[in-house]
């Protein structure tokens, strides 16, 4: 034996790429197609393509590597405020832009367009989870910008542009323009109705005289966001009271960044977050110095006209926790099949299968919720499916991406400490997870939310007692719990039980989605581990009859090269 083979590296799996992200998803593909969004298939076939590419994949590495940087003054010292990021945030912005993640249902609305677009949204999940935060405001600040055709007439062309524009220009200079919001106050948190900021009327003629015709219904602001997301974006949606005394209560209004003239509104960047993850993506702290912004939707119906911006933000809070649930799943299991122990691959060892099977079962069944819960976005005129969205959006936005972090932890653990390590992908994926389920509503903000849909609509209960019915009562454990949650329905408890409620709902959902759909490997072990007995604990604690070699051979196809 050569004494310097000990130097050699041996039984160390290749990184995980060079993989086609949705060839080897035969869960999406087939919630792809049910759920209406047929007609994207060559499309996702070949983006699926170029997103497992390993250079592609490694781009999300280098734009966390080298995080945002705050630049307040140029050389001359002149105020600018710029976000200076890496090359890699570009490319993947110009990856996210001109794939449409966000404008394409609204460029052709229609059944599929949401379902559609929410896989492409997971695939991009499963590369990096920063850059879509400005995609995901982008998309979802359409509907709140249709409160105001004569914004929607100057901003809507170029959010739906598919061109990604860094440049920092007023909007009639842009090919592409990127959306941002500012809610949260320090005093506030979830709650808005206690923000401080104030917007002042700018008399008409003043307005006039400084904007012309975009001189209607102009305020100056004055105040803070503790929160302020992507403040390199072109424009953001606030929250402030409309008078000094606060009396007309909270309104909405559009804040670009810059002003017709080309001169830098007065919105001034205190600093960068330092944040747990997320970190290739830029959040901040402002200030507002006399800002100038427009009034969106009708005064001191700030709330409402935001929440309808944030039904969609959640809606991708829930897809992006699946995507990174997906791409923790795969890196796990491609390691697990290459990585030798004990005499054989990791993967073929009756323990550790059961635990990649258990995260296999979760990653299908938050696709599987997650696409449904997209079709309910192509079905605005549907009442039903409207009332179902009202539903799943709130305890899909708890339950997806409150088991996101553990998920991220177990799949770490499967790496064992190269899991741990920097170099790899896991670590990060781990300190994503956490943000879904903080951004956009807490998890106790979107229990509470889900109560008051029930409270508030009697509907909202049969809607889902009628998509839980599809799903019929051959199963016996899938009967008996549907039942009970029905009958807990039909009598609320107070709201200290709000969370159990959303659990219980979403698995419902997803065994009736599995049951309907998957394989009985897949439906009859969720079903067992997740209905049958109460969930909880750590992955891998499956019936001992349940087939993980059925499960692990759909949970990823590897073969599915790029």
């Amino acid at each position: 034996m050569n004494p310097f083979d000990t130097h050699e590296v041996r039984n160390q799996p290749t990184p995980f790429g060079d993989i086609n992200l949705f060839a080897c998803d035969p869960a999406l593909r087939e919630a792809l197609l049910r759920e209406g969004g047929a007609d994207a298939l060559p499309d996702l076939e070949a983006l699926g393509r170029r997103l497992g590419r390993a250079e592609v994949l490694d781009l999300a590495r280098l734009a966390n590597v080298h995080a945002p940087v705050l630049h307040n003054f140029d050389q001359t010292g002149r105020r600018i405020d710029e976000v200076e990021f890496h090359p890699a945030w570009h490319a993947l912005m110009t990856l996210l832009i001109e794939a449409g993640a966000h404008s394409s249902p609204w460029e052709a609305p229609g059944p599929g367009a949401q379902v559609a677009r929410a896989a492409r949204y997971m695939l991009f999940g499963q590369v990096e989870n920063g850059s879509q935060c400005p995609v995901t405001m982008t998309y979802a600040s359409v509907p709140a910008l249709r409160h105001s055709p004569r914004l929607a007439a100057r901003w809507l062309p170029k959010i739906l542009s598919r061109h990604y524009d860094p440049r920092p220009l007023p909007i009639d200079a842009k090919r592409g323009a990127l959306i941002g919001m500012g809610m949260t106050e320090k005093q506030g948190g979830s709650d808005v109705r206690s923000n401080t900021t104030l917007a002042h009327p700018v008399p008409p003629s003043e307005a006039r005289a400084l904007f012309g015709d975009d001189g209607a219904d102009v305020h100056r602001l004055v105040g803070h966001k503790w929160f302020f997301s992507a403040p390199q974006a072109d424009a953001h949606l606030v929250l402030a009271q409309l008078d000094p005394g606060g009396s007309a209560g909270l309104s909405c209004f559009l804040v670009p960044r810059f002003l017709p003239d080309g001169s830098h509104n007065q919105v001034r960047v205190q600093r960068l977050k330092d944040k747990v993850g997320n970190r290739s993506n830029a959040s901040s702290e402002v200030e507002f110095t006399g800002a100038h912004g427009w009034l969106l939707g009708q005064p001191g119906r700030g709330v409402p006209t935001i929440l309808e911006m944030g039904s969609h933000t959640r809606l991708d809070c829930v897809l992006g926790s699946a995507g990174i649930m997906r791409a923790a799943l795969t890196h796990a299991l491609h390691h697990a099949r290459h990585r030798q122990a004990f005499g054989r691959a990791l993967a073929q060892q009756p323990l550790m299968q059961n635990v990649l099977a258990d995260l296999a079962l979760e990653s299908e069944a938050a696709t599987a919720f997650a696409l449904r819960l997209a079709r309910c976005f192509d079905h605005p005129d549907d009442a039903a499916e409207t009332m179902l969205a009202r539903v799943l959006t709130p305890a899909g936005k708890y339950w997806i991406c409150k088991r996101g972090p553990g998920f991220g932890a177990e799949a770490m653990e499967v790496l064992g400490g190269g899991g741990y390590v920097e170099e790899g992908a896991l670590a990060r994926l781990y300190r994503e997870l956490p943000v879904n389920s903080i951004w956009e509503g807490s998890g106790n903000v979107m229990c509470l939310d889900l109560l008051r849909a029930f409270a508030r609509s009697p509907q909202a209960a049969e809607a889902l007692a009628t998509e839980l019915a599809l799903a019929g009562r051959g199963d016996p454990h899938y009967a008996a719990f549907v039942e009970r949650l029905l009958a807990d329905l039909a009598a609320p408890g107070d709201e200290s039980g709000a969370r159990v409620l959303a659990e219980r709902i979403v698995l419902a959902v997803q065994a009736a989605l599995l049951l309907r759909h998957a394989p009985a490997c897949v439906s009859s072990a969720f079903v067992a581990s997740r209905l049958a007995r109460e969930p909880g604990g750590a992955y891998g604690r499956l019936p001992a009859s349940t087939d993980c070699a059925g499960i692990l051979a759909r949970a990823l196809v590897e073969d599915a090269a790029t």
